[in-house]
């Protein structure tokens, strides 16, 4: 047993240390197993070494100062000189590394890390964050009203565009591809960036409203940089990036290239190591993570929706996001995945208005199509800002009146 690790009465310093909160279930009595996670995720190994003097083990050592054997919770405290600057890659080696696969260990989750301001202060951030993007959008007191092209793939660039046209006439903001949708024989990136782009610009002068399109840039680095400089040039403004398939590091490097692109974080695949509440770690830490490499926005969960994820963790990560967090401007949520003009009401009294909420198929699936489906949606929006009954106000919204008897 390491026990050099385990320093119950230790006040850790938070200006000059990382603190991580991990949820431990192991073979071993929980002071060991968590000596064994701070010296193998710091400067420790399975056996003495020689090497390791008693000058670095004082400076670099992680300190185990919590122990909680009925919730099985454990904190250390790690000094920041463990880690480079602005390098995710690296801390996630350290803290999110071997750990998780050592055989003493039969469960691990990472719950929180708590980051001193020098090393928050390290990463750009978001470009715009939450009132960059009110500014450009122009809108600034209700929830932004967002629409997810449905089928997730099938339609070409023309089909899109001419879709794309009926939604931002019906009331929605901003139109997103889905996040398997990138660059296909049938859809080719490029040409669906011209075609909606010039729907878009010319949309935008008939109704003297800034509408905006989000372009999925998911693919390695290099082709996904090309992308994002193709919808830049094409005066498009945000472009989406799948933060776990693609990675934080790659996150962080097109936000590096500074683009003036609004950063779209889409976070499929996340419930391979967040959903298991025992293992892996959880939507908290990866939503500190991604605010870190710079997105503007992120998929946080939706409550009410399909999606997983409790009230009180979606509640809590969003006020993550739009809290202090050393010089780093705040990220606008989006609530997305199930979603229908009935529950509109219900996530915004949750979530606030700070949002963007994204409508799928409880949109496309409207009886009398997706052009409807917007206005319903809009409609829905509308009516719970007013402080209105959404029964009340579709009694003069018809769309509205259909979506509710649809989905009831």
């Amino acid at each position: 047993m390491k026990t050099d690790y385990l320093m119950v009465n230790y006040h850790p310093k938070k200006d000059r240390e990382i603190i991580a909160t991990f949820y431990v279930e192991s073979k071993l009595p929980l002071k060991a197993a968590a000596s064994e996670i701070a010296a193998e995720s710091s400067i420790g190994t399975w056996t003495k070494v020689t090497t390791l003097t008693p000058e670095i083990f004082k400076k670099l050592s992680a300190k185990v100062f919590y122990l909680n054997p009925r919730q099985k919770i454990v904190k250390i405290a790690y000094p920041l000189a463990l880690f480079e600057l602005g390098n995710l890659p690296q801390l996630l080696s350290s803290i999110g590394g071997n750990i998780f696969s050592m055989k003493i260990i039969k469960n691990l989750r990472l719950l929180d890390l708590e980051f001193p301001d020098k090393y928050i202060n390290s990463y750009q951030g978001p470009k715009y964050g939450i009132k960059g993007i009110r500014n450009i959008l122009g809108i600034e007191q209700r929830p932004i009203i967002g629409a997810i092209m449905k089928p997730k793939v099938g339609l070409n660039p023309k089909q899109y565009a001419t879709l794309a046209e009926s939604l931002w006439r019906g009331g929605v903001d901003v139109i997103k591809d889905d996040e398997n949708l990138t660059d296909l024989s049938f859809n080719h990136f490029k040409d669906r960036v011209k075609q909606i782009l010039k729907t878009q610009k010319k949309l935008a002068k008939e109704l003297n409203q800034k509408k905006i399109y989000i372009f999925n840039v998911s693919a390695p680095f290099v082709e996904m940089l090309a992308r994002a400089n193709l919808v830049k040039k094409a005066g498009g403004r945000c472009v989406m990036i799948d933060i776990v398939s693609t990675g934080l590091d790659n996150v962080q490097s097109l936000r590096q290239k500074d683009l003036g692109l609004i950063l779209h974080g889409h976070r499929a695949g996340h419930s391979l190591f967040t959903r298991n509440p025992k293992h892996g770690l959880t939507m908290l830490v990866l939503a500190k993570l991604a605010r870190l490499a710079g997105v503007d926005q992120l998929h946080t969960g939706t409550v009410v929706g399909k999606m997983e994820g409790s009230a009180n963790e979606v509640i809590a990560i969003n006020k993550f996001l739009k809290s202090p967090f050393g010089k780093l401007k705040p990220v606008l949520p989006i609530a997305s995945g199930g979603l229908h003009p009935g529950l509109v009401s219900k996530l915004i009294k949750i979530l606030g208005k700070d949002l963007i909420i994204n409508f799928g198929g409880g949109l496309h699936g409207h009886p009398d199509g997706s052009a409807e489906g917007a206005a319903a949606c809009f409609a829905a929006v509308e009516a719970t800002m007013k402080n209105i009954q959404l029964n009340k106000y579709s009694n003069n919204h018809l769309a509205l009146k259909k979506a509710l008897e649809h989905w009831k």
